[in-house]
């Protein structure tokens, strides 16, 4: 039986985005955006968002249709994704998902533990303790709280101490009793073609680097300019985008243009590491090839009919 989806996971610089659109063309396919920074409408450039060019040559879903004030998250997606392929399978198309946020390609093919949306003034609460009291004080008290969170977290991790402290706050519940129960899969793995872009450690970093210099030459430090004008929340997801939170301190005078693009390069490749680490443990069965092996392996027969909505 044919595939229904093509599944395109990688580190960031791998050649996705590329791979991804020579495909859309051959098999008459859409894009679908996995990438929890490419949904953000601000960060066209410093997220390297496909270009208008790009989205002209084969349809894109799911990009830049999130501001950056909102925290769009994982459940939204598998929302939005869910919806994109009901709308795709009536279009007669191939579904062609691509990104790096593993998360997302987890919820897809796994499920996800299904947590109520935290009001906002609990969240600015929170937010406010941990401003004035600092994070070691927040995680003290997650450990007073919810001891089994506590364990899971680093102490300095800011955004998920206050994250499991707004869910017991809203619900009166640990996170991780939320994590229990949830939505099945939006898409059985065995329904679609699963890669994960293996590309030397060297040859990335140094994509790494071109490509941020590119974006910068591309107007990338207008875009945050444009950004921080805004003033929004630094814990929003857009504003801790790679290379965002470095810019804005040069826009801010604090360093120098070159030492805010050799800290977003630097965190963009230990990111990376942690990519691969983390779909290798997490996503098995998965092939791990290179971009031309994939081009190699992928053709209209190994796709067949059939919805790629929930359950197969």
């Amino acid at each position: 039986m044919g595939k229904r989806a093509l599944l395109i996971a990688g580190p960031t610089a791998s050649g996705k985005s590329a791979l991804a659109l020579t495909l859309a063309e051959r098999l008459g396919g859409v894009i679908v955006n996995a990438d929890s920074m490419q949904v953000y409408r601000d960060l066209r450039i410093i997220t390297a968002r496909p270009t208008a060019e790009d989205e002209a040559r084969v349809p894109h879903r799911l990009y830049g249709h999130v501001d950056a004030a909102e925290n769009y998250s994982v459940g939204r997606w598998c929302a939005d994704v869910q919806a994109a392929l009901v709308a795709i399978e009536r279009e007669g198309r191939l579904p062609i998902l691509v990104g790096g946020t593993g998360l997302y390609f987890k919820a897809l093919t796994q499920g996800l533990s299904v947590v109520p949306p935290t009001p906002p003034e609990v969240r600015a609460a929170v937010r406010a303790r941990c401003d004035r009291d600092g994070i070691a004080a927040l995680h003290a008290e997650l450990a007073r709280r919810d001891p089994a969170m506590a364990e899971r977290v680093r102490p300095g991790d800011r955004m998920r101490v206050a994250r499991a402290l707004e869910v017991i706050e809203a619900t009166g519940r640990s996170l991780a009793d939320w994590h229990r129960d949830g939505m099945p899969a939006i898409l059985e793995p065995e329904s679609a073609v699963r890669v994960f872009l293996a590309v030397d450690r060297a040859e990335l970093h140094r994509r790494i680097d071109t490509r941020f210099d590119a974006m910068l030459a591309a107007g990338a430090l207008e875009e945050v300019r444009a950004l921080d004008a805004r003033r929004l929340d630094p814990m929003l997801p857009a504003m801790k985008a790679h290379g965002v939170p470095w810019l804005r301190r040069h826009l801010a005078g604090e360093i120098g243009l070159d030492e805010a693009a050799e800290g977003g390069k630097r965190d963009t490749r230990h990111y990376t590491k942690r990519q691969v680490t983390w779909f290798r443990h997490q996503m098995p069965g998965w092939d791990w090839l290179d971009p031309d092996a994939v081009t190699l392996m992928v053709g209209k027969s190994t796709f067949g009919s059939g919805a790629p909505g929930r359950n197969g």
